[in-house]
């Protein structure tokens, strides 16, 4: 019932390639939703425009932006009214981040970027610990040090404000919960 846009960045193509896809998936009557994973409109938010909502609101999906941001700092204010268009128009706005050692790692941190994201539209959706990749094990953060920002994120934050804890598996169906 739903097909996500994800891999590279969906939003690198262009409106009209887009709206091919969304055309060609309109075409199959089980879809229900559209997901497009992206971290363009946090580097270039002009890349929100009125032709690219307009073929989401046109589309026959109810449509969810997961946003790929790791730290308040990456939240201008420039964003925030695109956000809002969005939000707006009826698009579901989430996040999902990478918690990364010496960049995010903190309780400060994490717990400003679910504020700041709330501010701006944006539901906390995911933290995922890094991927084993040759030459990140630098930004790798121990396993008890997550379950502890994990406790002290549930008792400081209200409950939708705390992203889910994931971990990507080679091969697994679905994300692993940490």
């Amino acid at each position: 019932t739903e097909v996500i846009l994800s891999g590279g960045d969906p939003l690198s193509l262009s409106d009209l390639k887009l709206n091919k896809i969304v055309n060609d998936l309109r075409k199959i009557p089980h879809i229900k939703r559209l997901r497009i994973h992206t971290r363009l409109p946090i580097v270039l938010p002009e890349r929100i425009t009125e032709s690219f909502i307009s073929l989401l609101v046109q589309s026959k999906f109810q449509v969810c932006i997961v946003l790929h941001c790791n730290h308040p700092k990456e939240l201008s204010n420039i964003l925030k009214p695109y956000l809002s268009e969005l939000k707006r128009n009826e698009i579901t706005l989430l996040n999902q981040a990478v918690l990364l050692r010496g960049v995010n790692d903190s309780f400060e941190i994490q717990s400003e970027l679910s504020e700041r994201l709330f501010e701006f539209g944006v539901l906390p959706y995911y933290l995922h610990l890094l991927d084993s990749v040759l030459g990140a094990s630098h930004f790798e953060v121990d396993k008890k040090f997550v379950k502890d920002l994990e406790k002290r994120m549930r008792e400081m934050l209200p409950g939708y404000l705390i992203p889910k804890i994931v971990k990507e598996i080679t091969g697994a169906k679905f994300k692993i919960p940490q």
